[in-house]
């Protein structure tokens, strides 16, 4: 991991959530209101709770074990794990858990897709143990939420 990298995942463990909470506010203004908002790179695990404008209930969503595998025809981005307190939104992170989603090559682009794809990148040994899968069923299968989530 280079000196660069390293900044960037330091900064991004020491941001405050109550600054991304106001900062996405600001950004959501009329739309949502960002409730809750946890990401820990290091643990590959992000849970949000977000509140819509006009609906009664917060929307829950937790991500477990993502990453960008590389190899000789791109990136690629895989969330293990994802779930909701919603059944419709449930059913739509099924079908995007466990499978391989190939990140577009723009080339202006270039340099920022290196920088993301060294930043979430899966350790030697993670990718050896959960090699990239077409379908995993996870999410949407009453699979209880996760406890330190909250």
């Amino acid at each position: 991991m280079n000196f660069k990298t390293s900044l960037i995942k330091m900064a991004i463990k020491w941001t405050p959530n109550m600054l991304i909470i106001w900062v996405a506010n600001i950004i959501l203004k009329g739309i949502a209101e960002l409730v809750d908002f946890n990401f820990d790179l290091e643990a590959r695990k992000s849970y949000v709770q977000i509140q819509l404008l006009g609906e009664s209930e917060t929307i829950e969503v937790w991500l477990e074990n993502f990453t960008v595998v590389s190899d000789e025809g791109g990136h690629s981005l895989i969330i293990e794990q994802a779930q909701s307190n919603r059944i419709w939104l449930n059913n739509l992170l099924s079908r995007i858990a466990g499978k391989a989603w190939k990140i577009p090559v723009i080339p202006q682009f270039t340099a920022e897709i290196e920088l993301i794809c060294e930043l979430f990148k899966a350790d030697s040994a993670e990718e050896a143990e959960t090699p990239a899968q077409e379908d995993n069923g996870y999410a949407g299968q009453g699979t209880p939420r996760p406890a330190e989530s909250k």
